[in-house]
């Protein structure tokens, strides 16, 4: 060590227009999630020019746009595909955030307990000669 005290790095300053940010402490680490707030605005933006563009197809201009807004929405919510983006934030915004969490993880409850081990025999055998 030269003499210099080791500090945990300060996230950078938040710019105008970035998106605002919940932090959820998960076992492994930080899972960053954005605010329900501009998940609900890009949702509503995604399905006006979903909208916008069923209404003129060969409008260039509005599928761009269209294609952007997903992109963002994507973005946002982790995910390649822009329905399965807007199927996310729709699910992210009528339920609690622990659930989910949980829906994404994959995971059963905290509850629930997985039976480990070889399958249950379902017939019970007889005895011999009885």
């Amino acid at each position: 060590m030269n003499g210099t005290a080791h500090t945990r790095a300060r996230p950078p300053p938040r710019l105008s227009g970035d998106l605002p940010i919940q932090r959820i402490r998960k076992v492994n680490g930080v899972m960053l999630l954005p605010a329900k707030a501009e998940v609900a605005r890009h949702l509503r933006r995604y399905r006006a020019w979903e909208r916008a563009m069923l209404a003129r197809p060969d409008d260039r201009g509005v599928r761009s746009t269209f294609e952007d807004s997903g992109y963002t929405l994507c973005v946002l919510m982790g995910k390649r595909c822009a329905r399965e983006a807007a199927d996310a934030a729709e699910r992210y915004l009528r339920t609690a955030l622990v659930t989910y969490l949980r829906e994404q993880s994959g995971r059963p409850r905290r509850g629930a307990v997985a039976r480990r081990g070889p399958p249950m025999a379902t017939e019970r055998r007889s005895r011999v000669g009885g």
